[in-house]
């Protein structure tokens, strides 16, 4: 077999599988960052919860399906 076609194949696939790992990276970073503002806005806007409200525990406790 020629090199210079392996070479060509071998780049295809690799162009291919890194396009793959961007696009899941960014949706990712894009899930995270849409949790975040969710988590701010349930939070009335602040930041900071109020001390004691247990938000993320009780986020954390409604992951049933082991999702996260």
């Amino acid at each position: 077999m020629n090199q210079n076609f392996y070479d060509e194949i071998k780049n295809i696939l690799t162009t291919a599988r890194n396009k793959v790992y961007q696009t899941a990276n960014f949706a990712m970073v894009e899930a995270y960052w849409n949790i975040g503002k969710s988590i701010i806005e349930e939070q009335g806007g602040n930041e900071k919860a109020e001390y004691g409200t247990g938000l993320l525990k009780e986020l954390s406790k409604q992951n049933d399906t082991g999702f996260w």
